[in-house]
C-alpha cells in the first residue's frame, strides 16, 4: 500500500462581545475575506470553521455577503463548520444550563446560515475539565479540538497523535482531537517547503494518518506583519498550491469528515487543560517568569524529554490572580441564577442573551493579549450582565421601587459581603476588606462603576525592564526585518517610556478605601504607589450591621484600629455607614472618627474612590470643578479646600458627583496599566482615582465628622 498522510485543518474567527466596529472591520478586510477567497481559488483545499457569534452577528448586520459566500463553499463539500458556545464562554466555568443553551444556540444558526448541522465544537482558549464531555455529547457535539499540550500530560507523545482519541463522562463519548504544537507555530510564519517536508516525514503504510491544526484566523492577516505575508506575498496560496501538488501522499480533510471515516486512535481521559502558553499565564507573576525562564534553558538544551512534563497553572487561577475577574464570573453565576427562575418565555430568552454574552471569556483572562486588561470588552461583559439581571428583576418587582439587602459569600472566600439591590443601584460591600464597594451599578446606564483594574505586576513586565535597559525596545514603525508572531523575542511598544510607568497597586482600586497617610505623603507618591500607611484600615475587617429605616437601608461598617503616632501605634475608630433609597441615584455616606485612646492624635485621614469612566482618556471626558473649569479625567492634579468635584462623560451622558460637608484636599490621577499585546506593550485607561482628604487633631476621647455623598446624574 502507497504511504499517506492526511491533513487536517480547523480555523476559528473570532472577535470579543463589546469589541470595536473598526476592529470587526479591520479583522474582516485583512484576515476573514482573504481566507475565504483564497478557498474559493482553491477548491481542493477542504478544511473546517468557525465563526463565534459576536462575528456572526456583525457580519450578518455588515457584510451578510461573507456568510453567503461561506454558505456556498459549505454546499459544495469544501467547508465543515463547528459549532460551540455562542457568545465563546469558557465552558467548564459557567452553568450547565448555559452550557446546553449556548451550544444549541450556534449550532441552530450554523443551520440557519449554512444549511449545516454541525458536529464538532470549538472549546473557547481550549480549556477542558473532565467533566465536559457529558454536556457536549449531550449538546449532540460528536468532537472538540484541544491542544497536544493536553496530551502530553497523560504521557502521550507527538507520534502518538496523528489521529483522535475518543473520551467519556458517565459514559458520554466525545472524540478529541490535538492541535499539533508544530503546526499552530510553523503555519504561517515557517517557509511553505518546511511544512510540506514536515508532513512527508509522516506518511505511513496504513493510510488513516492525520496531522490536525487548529488555530485562530486572525493570525491569517490581522496579526502584525501578516497581511502582508499571507496574502500580498501570497504566502497561503502557495501552501495551498503545495498540498494540492502533493496530492498523490497529502490529503486534506476537514476533521469531522475523517473522524466519520476512520476509527480511533484509542481511549483517553485529559487532565484539566489549556494551551501551553495559558498554563504560564495563569500562574503568579514571579512563578510564571520562573516558568518560561526554566521552558527556554531546557529547549536551549535540547531537554525535550523533560519539557513534556512540565505544565503550568489552572485555567481557574485567573479568578485568584485577578479579584476583579472574580466579581465579574460571581456576578455571572448570580444573574444565571435569577435569569433561569424565570418562567419560559419571552423575558426569559431575552434575559438570557443578555446574561450569555456576558459570558463572553475574553475578559475572564489575560495572556499576550488584553483579555481583562481591555476595558471596553470588560465594560461590555459587566453590562450585559447588569441588563439581564434588571431584566428579571423587572418580572418579580414591575416598575416599582424597591430596595433589597443580602448577606452572602458572594465571591467564594468564606466570607460573608453584603449585597445592597434596588431599582435604581446595586452596591457590594467587602467587610473583610476595609468594608470597600466593589461594584456599584448604575442599572439605567447598564454600568458597573467600580470595573476597574489594578495595576499589578505581571512575569513580561521584566521583558519591558531589561530591554529598556538596553534601549531595544521597538517603536511603531521599527522593523526588525523579519516576520514576527506573539512568541517572537523581539520587545514592541507602542509609546516610548512605557518601561518608566510600571507602577504596582497593592490593594484593590474600589470604593470607600480608608487612608491614613504617612506625614509628607505627595500626590506623586500616591499615584506610584510608593507612599507609607500611618493605620491598619485600607483592606482589613469592619465589622457591620445592616438597619432597614423608614427611607431605606443603612449598612453601618466600624473597625477599631490603630495609626502610627511617632514610634508609637495608638488606636483609632473608624465608622462610615451608607444610606441607600429606593428610585434614587445618589448615595449618602457619613464617617465618624473617634480617638478611644489616652493620647492625642494627629492624622491626614483619606477617603478614596475609583471610577471606572469607559472612554475616560478621550476627548469627551473631563473633570468639572467648582470654578467652571475642567480637566481630562486622566489628569494628575491636587485641589484644595474643595467641596465636590464631578466626573464627566458626555458620550455616554453620565456625571458622577462626589460632594462633601467639610473642605478638603482632593488628589486625582489616571489608573493606567501596562499590559503586552500581540502588537506590543501598552498602556491602557483603566479609571480615575479621586482621594478626599482631611488634617486632624483628635484629643483623646475626641471625634470628628464628615459626610460624603455620590450623585449619578443622567445628562442625555
Amino acid at each position: 500500500m502507497a504511504k499517506h498522510v492526511f491533513l487536517s485543518l480547523a480555523i476559528h474567527n473570532h472577535q470579543p462581545v463589546g469589541n470595536f466596529d473598526f476592529v470587526f472591520e479591520d479583522a474582516c478586510r485583512t484576515a476573514y475575506e482573504p481566507m475565504i477567497s483564497a478557498l474559493e481559488r482553491h477548491p481542493a483545499i477542504r478544511l473546517a470553521l468557525h465563526y463565534t457569534g459576536p462575528l456572526r452577528d456583525w457580519l450578518a448586520e455588515h457584510r451578510p455577503e461573507i456568510l453567503g459566500r461561506v454558505r456556498a463553499l459549505v454546499a459544495r463539500g469544501q467547508v465543515e463548520m463547528l459549532s460551540g458556545g455562542y457568545y465563546e464562554p469558557v465552558l467548564a466555568v459557567i452553568p450547565d444550563a448555559d452550557k446546553a443553551g449556548q451550544i444549541r444556540k450556534l449550532s441552530e444558526s450554523v443551520w440557519e446560515d449554512f444549511g449545516y448541522r454541525a458536529t464538532g465544537a470549538w472549546l473557547a482558549e481550549r480549556v477542558w475539565e473532565p467533566h465536559l464531555p457529558i454536556h457536549l455529547a449531550r449538546a449532540g457535539i460528536e468532537y472538540t479540538i484541544v491542544d497536544d499540550t493536553h496530551f502530553r500530560y497523560v504521557g502521550l507523545s507527538d507520534q502518538d497523535l496523528f489521529g483522535y482519541y475518543v473520551t467519556e463522562e458517565q459514559g458520554e463519548t466525545l472524540k478529541v482531537f490535538g492541535s499539533s504544537k508544530y503546526l499552530r507555530y510553523t503555519i504561517p510564519w515557517a517557509s511553505v517547503d518546511e511544512i510540506i517536508e514536515h508532513l512527508r516525514t509522516e506518511v505511513a503504510t496504513d493510510g488513516c494518518r492525520v496531522a490536525f491544526m487548529g488555530d485562530d484566523g486572525e493570525k491569517f492577516g490581522l496579526w502584525p506583519g501578516t497581511y502582508e505575508h499571507c496574502w500580498v506575498n501570497g504566502w497561503m496560496d502557495r501552501f495551498f498550491d503545495a498540498i494540492e501538488a502533493n496530492g498523490d501522499w497529502l490529503t486534506i480533510i476537514p476533521p469531522g469528515d475523517f473522524a466519520r471515516q476512520w476509527p480511533s486512535i484509542g481511549r483517553v481521559y485529559l487532565p484539566t487543560a489549556s494551551y501551553d502558553e495559558m498554563g504560564e499565564w495563569a500562574l503568579p507573576a514571579k512563578r510564571s517568569r520562573e516558568l518560561i525562564s526554566l521552558k527556554h534553558r531546557l529547549q536551549d538544551e535540547g531537554r525535550r524529554d523533560v519539557l513534556s512534563f512540565i505544565s503550568g497553572g489552572f485555567w481557574r487561577n485567573f479568578m485568584v490572580k485577578y479579584p476583579e475577574i472574580n466579581t465579574m464570573h460571581k456576578k455571572m453565576l448570580l444573574v444565571s441564577r435569577k435569569v433561569w427562575s424565570l418562567e419560559d418565555g419571552e423575558a426569559r430568552e431575552r434575559a438570557l442573551n443578555r446574561l450569555w454574552q456576558g459570558q463572553c471569556n475574553c475578559p475572564y483572562w489575560h495572556g499576550v493579549f488584553g483579555g481583562v486588561y481591555l476595558f471596553h470588552i470588560r465594560a461590555a461583559n459587566f453590562g450585559h450582565l447588569i441588563a439581564a439581571e434588571t431584566l428579571a428583576d423587572a418580572s418579580q418587582h414591575g416598575d416599582e421601587e424597591w430596595l433589597h439587602w443580602c448577606e452572602m459569600d458572594f465571591d467564594g472566600d468564606s466570607a460573608e459581603e453584603v449585597l445592597l439591590s434596588g431599582d435604581a443601584m446595586n452596591l457590594y460591600f467587602a467587610p473583610r476588606q476595609g468594608g470597600q464597594i466593589f461594584e456599584w451599578d448604575w442599572r439605567a446606564k447598564e454600568c458597573n462603576l467600580v470595573n476597574t483594574l489594578a495595576r499589578r505586576r505581571e512575569g513580561y513586565h521584566q521583558e519591558l525592564l531589561d530591554a529598556g535597559r538596553r534601549g531595544a525596545i521597538a517603536l511603531p514603525g521599527q522593523s526588525s526585518g523579519e516576520l514576527e508572531s506573539i512568541h517572537t523575542t523581539v520587545v514592541r511598544a507602542k509609546e516610548s517610556g512605557l518601561d518608566e510607568k510600571l507602577y504596582h497597586d497593592w490593594y484593590r482600586r474600589s470604593c470607600l478605601i480608608d487612608h491614613f497617610f504617612q506625614p509628607g505623603t505627595s500626590l506623586e507618591a500616591f499615584y506610584r504607589a510608593e507612599y507609607g500607611e500611618s493605620g491598619d484600615f485600607v483592606d482589613q475587617p469592619y465589622a457591620y450591621t445592616v438597619n432597614r429605616r423608614s427611607d431605606g437601608v443603612e449598612l453601618r461598617l466600624q473597625r477599631d484600629g490603630h495609626v502610627w503616632q511617632g514610634k508609637a501605634l495608638v488606636p483609632l475608630r473608624v465608622e462610615k455607614s451608607v444610606l441607600l433609597v429606593p428610585g434614587r441615584t445618589d448615595v449618602r455616606v457619613a464617617y465618624r472618627l473617634v480617638n478611644p485612646g489616652s493620647q492625642a492624635v494627629q492624622v491626614r485621614f483619606g477617603v478614596e474612590t475609583n471610577w471606572a469612566m469607559l472612554g475616560g482618556n478621550g476627548p469627551h471626558a473631563h473633570y468639572g470643578l467648582p470654578d467652571g473649569d475642567s480637566l481630562g479625567l486622566d489628569a494628575l492634579h491636587e485641589t484644595e479646600a474643595m467641596r465636590e468635584l464631578h466626573l464627566v462623560l458626555e458620550w455616554k451622558a453620565m456625571d458622577v458627583g462626589v460632594h462633601v460637608s467639610k473642605p478638603a484636599t482632593f488628589w486625582c490621577f489616571p489608573l493606567e496599566t501596562i499590559s503586552n499585546s500581540e502588537a506590543g506593550f501598552e498602556r491602557v485607561y483603566q479609571g480615575s482615582s479621586v482621594t478626599c482628604q482631611w488634617l486632624l487633631d483628635l484629643e483623646p476621647a475626641g471625634e470628628w465628622d464628615v459626610d460624603l455623598s455620590f450623585s449619578l446624574t443622567d445628562t442625555g
